[in-house]
């Protein structure tokens, strides 16, 4: 049983106060609840992708659960040596451990709520991430924080074939 680190309470979050992060030319990251708002019992933000977005590569956690509701769109989403496609209202929850990656489906934009449970201090890990993005950080930065925000990256001979997929449908449009 995880320990919370302070008296759960409500958290509102106002759809325009909340912080939005440009993390690479084709998505976005809109950050709601983070763990030390919510006492560690979950993390959450919403992440909206364009058309040919690459998504997030190869990864897993070690610490929380990951859970995924499509609001809009169409994602396509690795669990383990799977691609399972996802319409809007899908969820899919990914435990600890087990290696993930998410991506639009060709052809499609996408919109996702993405939680952790429990809680992970992830924000400024997506912060990272926009900074990476505007060449204000390295990717070897991102490497070096997979302990700190709990994200290990590997390589998946079955995502890169979704991905080159998906790029061969973006570029012929069929």
């Amino acid at each position: 049983m995880t320990a919370y680190t302070q008296p759960q309470r409500p958290v509102l979050i106002r759809a325009e106060q909340a912080e939005s992060l440009q993390d690479g030319a084709t998505s976005l990251i809109t950050l709601l609840a983070d763990a030390g708002d919510t006492g560690g019992a979950l993390t959450a933000n919403k992440a909206t992708f364009e058309k040919g977005s690459p998504g997030a590569p190869a990864h897993f956690h070690t610490k929380a659960t990951e859970m995924f509701l499509v609001l809009d769109g169409t994602m396509r989403i690795l669990v383990q040596d799977e691609v399972h496609t996802l319409e809007k209202g899908d969820f899919l929850t990914v435990p600890p451990t087990v290696p993930h990656a998410f991506a639009p489906a060709p052809g499609s934009t996408a919109e996702l709520l993405v939680v952790f449970t429990p809680g992970l201090h992830r924000f400024d890990y997506y912060r990272l991430l926009e900074r990476v993005y505007r060449g204000e950080a390295t990717v070897q930065e991102i490497k070096d924080s997979s302990q700190t925000y709990d994200n290990h990256y590997f390589d998946s001979p079955v995502w890169q074939a979704s991905l080159a997929e998906a790029a061969a449908f973006t570029t012929t449009g069929s």
